[in-house]
């Protein structure tokens, strides 16, 4: 019998043959804690396994993206029981001037086809998008993996989902992923992987794979892996320095479910509040009054989002009483946009840019909003309380951007 994709990843991480519903010993290639959760990590390790040596450190890190930097004082005694166990234990530390943990990896090709990496976050899926199996697990989890270098996990099962038909600009990235939740649902994928295939996966670009699998977890998905296409492979190259052959479900794999979703002619969407499946047309919810418009987080935060942003608001100015609110996902994108000049060009716009890292969708940067306020914004949850006590839709960039010129949608 045939494997899919996630199947095949294990497999090659396993001394056990791997089958659907299975418990395994999975081999990691890559552990991480961020500074949420990385201070349990380090005190469950040092409960637990006290001067024990962990093995393979050179592929152990810490990432700080969630408060960066520190705004309180025990966030900044957090980060630093972090950096001392570090520092004891010859680790490295990705500090608060770096960005997001996932994106960090990627971007210095840890994250690779086939590979396997664990952290302290939910969204570690992302890594989906290099066709690499990225898994977030609990601090007691992430505790034994950083001491043993594996962990056990249950194999799990895959719906294979083809995208029907193509679409374009003003629909992005993240429309499609906003339609396929619509069409799922958030308990859809529960326990699952998707394997994403369809002739519109051909257009998308790195960026659009990020904010493809990163709403994995919307889903109550595992993971997500799309189809390879020419721009991620050619991104694989550049970062890894050869080329790289992603792994592929056999012919004859097994899947619990096969959906077809057709995306001919997608129109821009939005998730209204309070659950990123309560998806509509953006044109449905014309003339919505927006108090405030957040661009950043992993689903949203290269510098393809960046541009798009910049495209709209150049030469403009965002609306009387609208405060926009960004966030680069890395310090390489912070960079970029710095030599690109599209600091400037938001500067002059009237927004606020802020330092890398997650932002307001994970409380600890601007993005937060009050009671009765009005959000659009391009993260990837809108539950009450996640990005404050208003009101916050999930739209794109380019959504977002219109937005914030217009002061409604």
């Amino acid at each position: 019998m045939g494997k899919t994709i996630i199947e095949k990843i294990i497999q090659l991480h396993s001394d056990e043959e791997v089958s659907t519903g299975k418990i395994v010993w999975m081999k990691l290639d890559f552990r991480t804690a961020r500074d949420f959760g990385g201070p349990n990590v380090v005190k469950n390790i040092e409960k637990h396994y006290p001067d024990a040596e962990l093995p393979d450190k050179k592929n152990v890190f810490f990432t700080f993206d969630t408060v960066a930097p520190a705004k309180t004082i025990p966030y900044a005694n957090n980060q630093q029981i972090c950096r001392d166990f570090a520092h004891k234990n010859g680790l490295k530390v990705y500090d608060v001037d770096a960005g997001i943990g996932t994106h960090i990896l990627m971007e210095k090709g840890f994250a690779r086809p086939g590979r396997t990496l664990v952290g302290t976050d939910s969204h570690f899926n992302i890594l989906g998008a290099v066709n690499a199996f990225g898994q977030g697990m609990g601090d007691q989890d992430i505790a034994f993996g950083f001491r043993t270098g594996k962990t056990w996990f249950e194999v799990p099962e895959t719906i294979k989902v083809n995208l029907k038909g193509t679409f374009s600009y003003p629909a992005t990235g993240k429309d499609i992923v906003l339609f396929i939740l619509k069409k799922i649902g958030s308990k859809g994928a529960l326990g699952k992987c998707i394997e994403y295939y369809g002739e519109c996966l051909q257009y998308l670009t790195f960026t659009d794979y990020i904010t493809l699998c990163s709403m994995m977890t919307e889903m109550g998905g595992i993971v997500a892996f799309p189809e390879q296409n020419a721009q991620v492979t050619q991104w694989l190259k550049e970062r890894t320095g050869e080329d790289q052959k992603f792994i592929v479900a056999d012919e004859d794999a097994q899947y619990s479910e096969k959906i077809e979703i057709d995306v001919s002619g997608l129109q821009p969407q939005i998730a209204c509040p309070p659950k990123p499946d309560n998806v509509k047309d953006v044109s449905e919810l014309k003339g919505l009054k927006v108090g405030s418009v957040f661009v950043g987080s992993c689903t949203n935060g290269r510098i393809e989002d960046m541009r798009y942003l910049a495209d709209i608001l150049k030469d403009n100015h965002v609306a009387e009483g609208v405060m926009l609110r960004v966030v680069p996902a890395t310090r390489e994108t912070y960079g970029q946009m710095l030599h690109e000049g599209l600091i400037d060009i938001l500067f002059n716009a009237g927004a606020i840019v802020s330092n890398p890292g997650c932002g307001g969708c994970a409380s600890g940067q601007i993005g937060m909003t009050g009671k009765g306020e009005v959000q659009i914004s391009t993260s990837n949850r809108n539950f009450k309380g996640k990005q404050g006590d208003g009101d916050t839709y999930l739209a794109s960039p380019v959504t977002a951007a219109l937005a914030a010129l217009k002061g409604e949608l």
